[in-house]
């Protein structure tokens, strides 16, 4: 599966569950919007992904992914300690040269 490297990078550290690698992928004033909250810049989503792991140990194996434009699209399959396990979820990452500007997790 052909994947810009910081969006690979993202998935990677995902599985890898790390934390540090993965807010690494992002830009420092990278926004992230996930189940109606929005996470503003490294920090703050490092500690986003961090919580949602110890809460819900997710893990996202990318199906496919969909070039839109500036935005790259991966439909992933999400499973973790949550109702309806696993979730076919959209990540829909905006880059900025080689971090992720944006980031926006749906159903």
């Amino acid at each position: 599966m052909n994947m810009p490297s910081p969006v690979k990078a993202y998935f990677d550290a995902d599985q890898s569950g790390d934390a540090s690698a993965l807010a690494e992928a992002f830009a420092a004033d990278a926004i992230v919007k996930d189940e109606g909250n929005t996470y503003i810049g490294r920090d703050t989503i490092e500690a986003w992904w961090s919580a949602a792991k110890a809460k819900y140990g997710p893990v996202a194996a990318p199906l496919e992914v969909q070039p839109h434009g500036e935005v790259i699209k991966v439909l992933a399959e999400v499973t973790g300690n949550f109702p309806n396990s696993p979730a076919r979820l959209t990540f829909a990452f905006k880059l900025a040269g080689a971090q992720i500007e944006h980031l926006e997790i749906t159903q």
